[in-house]
């Protein structure tokens, strides 16, 4: 049985934005490894491994920047 996710659980994130950003302009300021997985024209997919606030974190700076989200999966 698995127990259920505390707010302190790392876990990886997969995160789909709209438009081409590379990672230089996400990895800016930000203390947590981002792994670029995929690049399109239209998207681009990437994954990070933190808990919530952490990934809170990397939202604002997202919003801040003008990224526009798409879609955010998690992994455990």
């Amino acid at each position: 049985m698995l127990r259920k996710l505390a707010m302190n659980d790392m876990c990886i994130y997969h995160i789909l934005i709209k438009g081409q950003v590379a990672l230089d302009e996400i990895n800016v300021m930000s203390p947590l490894q981002i792994t670029l997985e995929r690049i399109d024209t239209a998207t681009t997919l990437f994954s990070v491994r933190t808990d919530q606030s952490g990934l809170i974190g990397l939202l604002r700076h997202l919003h801040a920047r003008g990224v526009m989200l798409l879609a955010i999966h998690r992994e455990r």
